[in-house]
């Protein structure tokens, strides 16, 4: 069962949340029809604040279901699009950063289109990493939020799990990535057919991908890096994974090391060290809570894969980040 939740606010943009929630619903009920089951695959909830009527820009009222307070597991969460000046809205709804950054540090993949991207950098887990906004907003945003990199050339950007969508239609190519990513391409084809009939470029070819890849036309490698970035924190046996991918292990190990010149081990190594690099700067976690949060359960295996990466201790590693960030501040 995939989690998806979607996050309602005043004055926030109703298609940035109906569009990708109907393109789900449409991927669920294409791969029931291709199981031949009717079994639900996707729970989809809506979050805010308190349990009141949200008004769209349009006048369109949603109710959320639950509030951002309960617990709740959620893979993967969009911020909707807000209309015009952000920044009323923000304040209104400050306590969504705090739940932002427990999301982030649980491992949940976070979509922000447009000007809610400003939930993110609010929440200051943007820092040092590439984002992209409404274009209209490029010079107030960078005003902002100085420690961002505004990649203001294209109109999508990733950094580890957190995705940022210039516009609506950005929107609408980044959910057709995700259900690629979580059903499969063939239902990804079939959703972005019915909703899209213009010919788009696909999301590897428009987005800024701050992460572990480089260009390569294996598309299935390209499926089990996805599913690596995902899953960093599961103990993964690399024998399963190509069982899962139809591959024997010489040719999973084989077009793995073409593609992108590492083994699997070595890239699942350095994604779960990026992942640990940003708890370290931007959480309290202790170093053995996050060893466990990025896949790594033993503290002292964890921190000997650290300093074989970086030369450096998580602990160091930390106050040295943290000490470049205060001195930054103080500027």
């Amino acid at each position: 069962m995939l989690n998806v939740g979607f996050l309602l606010c005043d004055n926030m943009l109703a298609t940035s949340t109906t569009l990708p929630m109907e393109m789900w619903l449409a991927a669920e009920s294409a791969s029931q029809h291709q199981q031949k089951s009717r079994k639900p695959q996707i729970n989809i909830t809506t979050y805010a604040i308190e349990l009141v009527p949200i008004k769209t820009q349009t006048g369109l009222t949603l109710i959320p279901d639950k509030r951002i307070s309960e617990p709740d597991k959620i893979d993967l969460l969009y911020l909707p699009g807000l209309w015009r000046n952000p920044r009323p809205t923000i304040q209104k709804n400050w306590a969504v950063t705090d739940w932002l950054k427990k999301l982030y540090q649980n491992g949940t993949l976070i979509s922000a289109v447009g000007t809610s991207v400003c939930f993110l950098a609010e929440a200051g887990l943007l820092n040092e990493k590439v984002a992209t906004t409404h274009w209209y907003y490029f010079d107030q945003f960078q005003q902002q939020y100085p420690e961002v990199q505004l990649k203001r050339q294209y109109f999508i950007t990733q950094a580890n799990t957190l995705y940022c969508a210039a516009s609506v239609n950005s929107l609408a190519d980044l959910t057709v990535h995700f259900i690629s990513r979580f059903f499969s391409t063939q239902i990804a084809q079939h959703v972005e057919k019915h909703f899209s009939h213009e010919i788009r470029k696909s999301y590897d070819k428009s987005a800024y991908l701050d992460s572990l890849q480089k260009p390569h036309p294996d598309e299935e490698i390209i499926q089990i890096q996805h599913w690596l970035e995902s899953n960093y924190s599961r103990s993964i046996q690399f024998s399963t994974l190509a069982n899962q991918f139809d591959l024997s292990m010489r040719s999973f190990n084989r077009r793995f090391k073409n593609a992108l010149d590492q083994t699997p081990n070595e890239y699942l190594q350095k994604v779960r060290i990026n992942v640990a690099k940003d708890l370290l700067q931007n959480t309290n976690l202790a170093i053995n809570e996050i060893a466990d949060k990025v896949g790594c359960p033993d503290p002292s295996h964890f921190t000997s894969l650290f300093k074989k990466h970086l030369n450096s201790t998580p602990l160091a590693y930390r106050k040295t980040v943290r000490a470049k960030l205060f001195q930054s501040e103080i500027k």
